[in-house]
């Protein structure tokens, strides 16, 4: 397969509402409320960006969204949508969940790998969403993920892992082409095992950042969330990919952006990079 057979779309995986506050870390209210609307409970509105990418006999999905696992109670707290988001996303592209091939995840936190497992009706036990797929993460993620650790649990929920206990797994192992024109590259700092996706089209080279950068609002290099377990590691990370971006020309993937899900970058002289004018 050449570079330039890989088609991608944009799917959603659901949008909810989550706490401003968390989303920008150290940053004071005072300035991140100017970029975005905040309500009376402190909430932002958040998409769950996935892509949908086809070639050469694959049908890949990058990222899951949250699904439709989530209690009433947080459904309610989050705003999220009902049911499943992102497999209403695939049928409007035509796609059916056994059509999938290979999930790739960013990392697996809940509003990125809870997608990939669904509650059959009338059942309280959940099962592959995409039967037929491989499913890829990086390997030190997938320790993390699975680590006994207490202060690891919340992070991340069994309800989201061990539905996929028995399902294809490929681990990366650091930078490495999945297929051609399809890269994963370790940015961690989110989390110490997140990876970012660079894919290679005909057209331009698309970098799929998860939540090494999750909105436009976060490409100043110090904007960073609450949620990041390593914050130089996260700058760093940002300043790896995000100066790629910048230097050649590639479109951004901003998977948490409810108004701008894509965008180039440039560099910035005091601030570290913003959206390219």
């Amino acid at each position: 397969m050449t570079a330039c057979e890989w088609q991608v779309q944009l799917v959603s995986g659901g949008r909810f509402l989550t706490d401003g506050g968390a989303m920008f870390g150290v940053v004071p209210k005072s300035l991140w409320s100017r970029t975005i609307d905040v309500d009376d409970q402190n909430r932002i509105q958040q998409d769950t960006c996935c892509l949908l990418v086809r070639g050469g006999g694959r049908v890949i999905l990058v990222d899951t969204g949250y699904g439709g696992k989530l209690s009433e109670k947080q459904r309610a707290w989050m705003g999220a949508e009902t049911g499943a988001p992102l497999l209403r996303s695939l049928a409007r592209h035509g796609v059916a969940p056994t059509d999938v091939t290979d999930v790739v995840f960013s990392h697996l936190h809940y509003d990125h790998c809870g997608g990939a497992s669904i509650l059959p009706d009338e059942s309280d036990v959940a099962s592959p969403a995409f039967p037929n797929a491989t499913h890829h993460v990086q390997a030190l993620e997938w320790e993390i993920a699975h680590d006994d650790s207490p202060e690891l649990k919340g992070a991340y929920p069994r309800e989201n892992l061990t539905p996929l206990a028995d399902v294809r797994w490929q681990f990366a192992d650091g930078e490495s082409d999945l297929w051609p024109g399809f890269r994963v590259v370790p940015s961690p700092g989110h989390t110490m095992g997140h990876q970012s996706i660079v894919i290679s089209t005909e057209r331009e080279t698309i970098a799929y950042l998860g939540d090494l950068v999750p909105t436009s609002r976060h490409f100043p290099t110090l904007w960073c969330m609450a949620y990041d377990v390593h914050l130089l590691a996260t700058r760093r990370s940002k300043l790896q990919l995000l100066g790629q971006a910048a230097d050649h020309g590639w479109t951004v993937v901003l998977n948490h952006d409810p108004d701008r899900p894509t965008a180039r970058v440039q560099r910035d002289q005091r601030k570290g990079f913003r959206i390219a004018e």
